[in-house]
């Protein structure tokens, strides 16, 4: 659109004058395909256009003025710092007026501004970003899920029905585009995939819904859409605009923020915020769903890029790269939905003997998932995870649920095609045996690792130990150590040994880490 074509209301915005407080010259218009955006230094406007695309509808003064409100509210429960007012913009003496006593003929939704390097996908593109920072963020999403709405009605989403809905459609929009940006035989596959699921899953559907994992999410938290702002990590820009897009999994949450980190080729970061989200959420459950989203979301930035090979405005240079980027998503989307075979780790040896700093290693390797001990405990009990456990949970009868969980989740996750790493003591043969031989009789490929450090350096580490969720410290150390029972013949089969006073990366890269 040519400054000429703008609606008057917008030029008008784009004049210093028409604001009450000082702005950066020039006021900046970024223009979306819904929206007008004004950057005007230390505060942004955002009007919506007058449009109608079905799933989006702004087209009447009363429809915008609803869904300028239900954009603040929805997004003060991630980015409260950001998300300020509606203001109406009203008609006084013939000129446009931002607030005032005149009827109103539009209204914007206030906000601040932060700097472009603060997005995440920004700070991808200049090589800032931080495994710290992607840590941080799982615990952000995983508290922003915990805050959501949930109630009858926005679990009505959840059905099979309803989820399914929006990914056939997805099938019906891009037959077009077969043999241009994906192969018949990738979307024969990934429709397969999904028909399958869906046939066969009702009962998992209904769980989540009963179990309240159906809530009123964010619907498109992909890096473009988070930011680091006066140290915090802010979700902004959610789905206002259409309930089904945001009353959903959370784990389709997870899966926008899982599938940008892969597809910007960052798979250690994706793992890094998945464990940090599930460890924090205990809904480790909720991996029997995800590749499902997965795909979906890699197949929606597929078909939104294939639109772009129908549009005449684009020339053939970035029709060219646009098909060559929508082929990657629908590569990636049919990749999520193969099968893979699942593999369970078991790491082994008492308190600061390096086993979870050695787990890290390897699930940030591998994509591995990383269930400890120490989470599950404290997820059993209804404690926080930094919260110090008293002596009641670590009863006997405590214990054994603790143990009972991860060999329950190693099995059934492991049996879906994850690699699974349980990080806990399995300091005596009875537990070992509660996950190996269920694994054994699945054909689960089963390695446990025993890391080992002499007794002065456990002691050491364990002194040391500040801002971990593990309670254990170094007067259990003599116990531990007169406790632990050793392999038997037949576990020595699966036993790996580290040492880890030397370094870690060269002895796992031995074992094809």
């Amino acid at each position: 659109m040519t400054d000429t074509a703008l609606p008057p209301v917008i030029h008008k915005m784009l004049q210093p004058g028409f604001y009450p407080h000082p702005v950066e010259e020039p006021i900046q218009l970024v223009q979306t395909h819904c929206s007008y955006v004004l950057l005007t230094g230390e505060f942004v406007y955002k009007v919506k256009k007058p449009v109608d695309f079905g799933f989006l509808n702004y087209s009447t003064l009363a429809k915008r003025k609803f869904y300028c409100h239900e954009e603040l509210r929805l997004n003060q429960r991630g980015a409260a710092e950001l998300y300020l007012e509606v203001v109406a913009i009203t008609v006084s003496n013939g000129d446009y007026v931002l607030g005032g006593e005149g009827e109103a003929v539009e209204y914007a939704l206030k906000m601040r501004q932060f700097p472009a390097d603060g997005l995440l996908s920004t700070r991808f593109e200049n090589g800032t970003i931080t495994a710290g920072e992607i840590e941080e963020l799982g615990r952000v999403v995983a508290n922003y899920h915990r805050h959501t709405e949930t109630n009858d009605y926005i679990r009505s989403f959840g059905t099979v029905e309803k989820v399914r809905e929006s990914i056939d459609q997805n099938y019906k929009q891009t037959e077009v585009y077969i043999g241009k940006a994906q192969t018949l035989s990738q979307f024969e596959q990934t429709k397969a995939y999904t028909d399958h699921f869906f046939a066969t899953k009702v009962e998992l559907f209904n769980q989540r819904c009963a179990n309240n994992f159906i809530r009123e999410c964010h619907g498109d938290l992909h890096m473009g859409n988070i930011c680091c702002w006066q140290g915090q990590i802010l979700l902004f820009d959610c789905i206002e605009f259409n309930e089904p897009f945001r009353f959903v999994d959370v784990m389709y949450d997870v899966a926008f923020a899982v599938m940008d980190l892969q597809a910007r080729h960052r798979p250690d970061l994706a793992n890094i915020f998945l464990n940090t989200y599930l460890e924090q959420t205990g809904d480790w459950e909720g991996l029997q769903v995800l590749p499902l989203y997965l795909s979906r979301q890699a197949y929606v930035r597929a078909k939104v890029t294939s639109f772009l090979l129908d549009d005449p405005a684009i020339s053939p240079a970035a029709k060219q790269q646009a098909a060559a980027t929508a082929a990657a998503y629908y590569r990636q989307a049919w990749k999520y939905t193969q099968t893979h075979q699942g593999k369970i780790f078991l790491m082994s040896g008492v308190s600061g003997s390096g086993k979870s700093t050695t787990a890290k290693y390897i699930s940030q390797h591998s994509g591995a998932i990383l269930i400890r001990s120490d989470a599950v405990r404290k997820h059993l009990a209804g404690i926080g995870l930094l919260e110090r456990g008293g002596d009641e949970i670590y009863t006997p009868e405590m214990t054994a649920r603790t143990y009972g969980r991860l060999s329950e989740l190693g099995i059934l996750l492991a049996q879906q095609g994850w690699t699974v790493i349980l990080d806990a003591k399995f300091d005596r043969v009875e537990l070992r045996q509660n996950v190996l031989q269920p694994a054994i009789n699945a054909q689960i490929p089963v390695q446990i690792i025993e890391c080992v450090a002499p007794e002065s350096v456990l002691r050491s580490r364990l002194e040391a130990r500040t801002g971990d969720i593990a309670d254990a410290t170094a007067d259990l150390l003599t116990s531990q150590l007169a406790a632990a029972e050793p392999f038997t013949e037949e576990e020595k089969n699966y036993v790996k040994t580290l040492d880890t006073t030397s370094a870690i990366a060269p002895q796992l890269l031995d074992w094809g880490f």
